[in-house]
């Protein structure tokens, strides 16, 4: 795992060299283990390494026997090994151990294919001198970052692994996006490809590009397919699932460094701690952070798989502070992420990385394998909408969702609001309902006027709705999950992971989110993923064996904290200070803002949600605004 960056000069000029090591500085913390650099007459490669795979000899960047192939690369490739074997087949040759130099040669067979013959994690830059192209791509489910733009004063082009390397760049303008500001009050994120600045965006997943002389190119190397396997046996899916998964945990294991898993007491991370715990006789090292407040804590059931396995457990328990975290978090994540479960990731990759440098992961289970439960209230509202003509559902049900009350601290039971309204709409108006914070008239209240009117006519639910048009071909299960695929996986869970984790240095593995577990998800018929109530019904059934039933039957937990309470408690303060300042007029309208504050603290409805985003949308605008008066202080002197 590392930090990659990089740009192409303008037309006419040599590169800078005083921007480059800036860039990677910035990146430290993705790899503390060594710089390198690589220059010509057009072209900047600058790598930070955490030394996994190959430590002595896999330094970066890297280049072919003559030097006009140079790779700088941030991942792990699991099929490297038989992707050097074929190539040395065909006369290849190798000075390395590393995995960096088997796409050296690759490239050089195939080219702008290169993404699709990889099985692993990867953002990647490779510069062909020959052609003159600079060569970019990021793996199919984006579990690895890429940030590029063609706006940066003194560049032709640039990119890097994180937003601050290329805001720290000297004149960097830093316009932000409107659009993206009503984007992360309702999402809570920021989708692919957009970024919170106008002229800087993200490579989004399964993606490539190239960039030229003339321009540049892009290209979609793959996207999941849902294309129904209606004749597989329910037995050869989970015997195909379980196959796939203990390999895609082998090909994972492979390290030169200390590793070991998080273990939170779920179904898919006890999973991926057993199959690592079937394929050696050492002890596996498993981590798990509990809190305080047993209502967040799992421990009880991370305990469970731990001695079954008999691993090397660590636990830390943690009383969840949001003083001690929230620097971090908008320091680490660069632009406005409003998932709280950033904070306990945090604590649980900090306490991780002191006795481990790799550590696998639970994730994606649920996306691939219908494990979210507004997967199964989607679908089901879906056959009751199909019950109804539309004009009643746009008439009756409509009149209800407005009229019927909003009881957020009553019973599930009573809070028909949100299902009323749903049923009033398509299924992707409604899923945009269930996913969001901010929406429609409430987004409309909080944003400043002047902030609207440069969004002219665009709504985040005109976007999610477009992306609901263009898989509407599909089951209603697939289609939540493609847009899942597309948005919240790479914009909230994997941007969670990757950031929470590098900020102390740490390398995340995700076996689920091996592509070719993937496709199978993909084929499965939505009966093997949902059954009943029943979420990860198949994948639940290939990995039964191997996990505690206690684990198996227990209601799902989120990573979640006491946001409520916070705001009722010690976030109160810091939200006057940090919201309702006049510096946020400028995005927010501080009379509804302070209205969303004042109702809930007197406990008639539960704000928490929206009051987390305003205040880390404020707590990141405070933070640009200092990072660039430093930034432009240290060029200023570097200049001197």
């Amino acid at each position: 795992m590392c930090g990659i960056a990089g740009y192409l000069a303008n037309h006419g000029c040599l590169p800078d060299r005083s921007l480059l090591r800036p860039m990677c500085d910035r990146l430290r913390h993705r790899g503390p283990d060594g710089y390198g650099e690589f220059f010509d007459d057009q072209v900047a490669l600058g790598h930070r390494r955490l030394s996994i795979i190959d430590v002595d000899g896999g330094a970066q960047p890297m280049g072919n026997e003559d030097g006009s192939i140079q790779v700088v690369f941030n991942g792990e490739i699991y099929n490297y090994l038989e992707l050097r074997e074929d190539l040395s087949k065909k006369g290849h040759c190798f000075a390395t151990r590393s995995d960096t130099e088997v796409l050296v040669h690759l490239y050089e067979e195939v080219g702008e294919r290169l993404p699709e013959y990889l099985n692993g994690m990867f953002a990647l830059a490779i510069w062909d001198s020959r052609r003159q192209e600079l060569f970019l791509a990021r793996d199919r489910f984006g579990k690895k970052p890429l940030y590029y733009s063609s706006s940066v004063p003194g560049t032709r082009f640039c990119f890097a692994s994180e937003l601050k390397a290329l805001a720290g760049m000297p004149q960097f303008k830093g316009t932000v996006s409107p659009r993206s500001v009503a984007d992360f009050l309702s999402l809570s994120y920021i989708p692919d490809p957009n970024s919170i600045y106008e002229d800087v965006f993200k490579l989004p997943p399964g993606h490539s590009m190239t960039v030229s002389n003339p321009g540049s190119r892009a290209c979609k190397y793959w996207e999941p397919t849902f294309a129904t396997d209606r004749i597989m046996d329910f037995e050869d899916a989970v015997d195909g699932i379980r196959t796939l998964a203990a390999d895609a945990v082998r090909r994972r294991m492979v390290s030169d460094v200390p590793l070991g898993a998080f273990l939170s007491g779920g179904v898919d991370s006890s999973a991926a701690v057993a199959f690592m715990a079937n394929q050696t006789t050492e002890r596996i090292k498993t981590f798990s952070i509990g809190f305080t407040n047993k209502e967040f804590d799992e421990l009880p059931y991370a305990r469970m798989v731990a001695e079954r396995y008999r691993t090397d457990h660590r636990e830390e328990i943690v009383s969840l502070s949001i003083h001690e975290m929230l620097d971090t978090l908008v320091e680490q994540f660069d632009e406005p992420f409003g998932d709280s479960s950033a904070i306990p990731t945090l604590y649980l990759a900090r306490m991780t990385r002191q006795h481990v440098t790799v550590a696998l992961s639970g994730d994606g289970a649920d996306e691939l394998f219908g494990g979210y439960r507004r997967y199964f209230y989607g679908v089901l509202e879906e056959q009751i909408r199909q019950r109804f003509p539309e004009w009643f559902r746009r008439s009756v049900f409509r009149i209800g969702g407005r009229y019927y009350p909003k009881f957020d601290y009553l019973p599930q039971v009573f809070r028909a609001k949100t299902l009323l309204t749903n049923l009033a709409h398509q299924i992707g108006d409604a899923y945009f309902t269930s996913m969001t914070a901010f929406r429609d008239d409430a987004l409309a209240a909080v944003l400043a006027p002047d902030l609207r009117r440069q969004m002219d006519t665009y709504s985040p639910r005109t976007s999610y709705r477009e992306r609901f048009a263009a898989v509407r071909h599909l089951p209603p299960l697939a289609q939540m999950q493609a847009v899942d695929l597309q948005t919240y996986l790479p914009g909230d869970i994997l941007v969670k992971a990757d950031r929470a984790t590098m900020a102390y240095s740490l390398e995340t593995r995700s076996p689920w989110l091996d592509y070719r577990l993937g496709e199978l998800a993909c084929r499965l018929p939505a009966g093997y993923k949902l059954h009943g109530r029943t979420g990860k019904f198949a994948f639940k059934k290939a990995v039964e064996p191997e996990v505690p039933r206690q684990v198996m039957i227990r209601r799902k937990m989120g990573f979640a904290v006491p946001l409520a309470e916070w705001f009722r408690t010690s976030l109160k303060p810091v939200f006057k200070e940090t919201v309702l300042r006049p510096g946020m007029e400028r995005y927010l309208s501080l009379r509804e803002a302070r209205r969303l504050y004042d109702q809930h603290q007197s406990g008639v409805r539960d704000q928490s949600r929206n009051l987390w985003n305003l205040l880390l949308l404020s707590c990141w605008e405070g933070h640009h605004h200092q990072r660039d008066s430093q930034w432009t202080a240290q060029a200023c002197t570097a200049r001197r």
